[in-house]
């Protein structure tokens, strides 16, 4: 059974819209990540880590199409590069997918992802995705969360927990960390 987790940076209010600015991302605060906080290298540790741990990657639509042409360049993420990457769409065609960014298949359900994490194989890593995110959540699909927690109240934005009326789900916290410019790391598994 494969381990579907969610990584991502996250305000305090439970926003993940729009973080780094970039193209595609409307949010009126965009960058939040980058603006009036201090860069501590220790904070971002996290997203080197997750390296080793990462098997396969996998986004919604509007995800894979903001990070693809940008990923695909970056030597921040040539790691990322040649693994499998799993997009969730219904409208997506394979004439969308990035040209030279290693295997990618598109998954059109739910369900579809439920049978993905069946197979053998490692950790699936999701980035961005917020909707994505909450439809896994809901599904009870998400195995474990990496969440870099920022000291900022975004107020609207996409969240990435759903209020969806749902039975209660528990989280065992697996680490924590508190860094000088007020990030928290927070890794928590979801116990069933």
């Amino acid at each position: 059974m494969r381990e579907l987790v969610y990584t991502g940076f996250v305000s305090l209010d439970g926003v993940l819209d729009s973080p780094g600015g970039g193209p595609g991302e409307e949010h009126r605060s965009g960058g939040w990540v980058f603006k009036d906080i201090d860069f501590v290298p220790e904070a971002f540790a996290l997203k080197g880590e997750e390296l080793a741990d990462t098997t396969a990657l996998m986004f919604g639509r509007r995800s894979y199409q903001a990070f693809a042409p940008t990923w695909r360049e970056s030597e921040d993420h040539a790691a990322y590069k040649e693994l499998p990457k799993y997009v969730v769409s219904t409208t997506l065609g394979e004439g969308d997918l990035a040209d030279g960014w290693g295997p990618t298949t598109i998954l059109r359900s739910v369900e579809e992802v439920a049978e993905l994490k069946k197979t053998e194989g490692g950790a699936i890593f999701i980035h961005g995705s917020a909707e994505l995110a909450r439809r896994l959540s809901d599904a009870g699909l998400i195995d474990r969360y990496h969440l870099l927690v920022f000291p900022v109240l975004l107020g609207g934005g996409k969240s990435l927990f759903s209020t969806a009326d749902r039975e209660k789900q528990t989280l065992k916290l697996r680490e924590s960390e508190a860094y000088s410019n007020g990030i928290v790391k927070l890794i928590y598994d979801v116990t069933r």
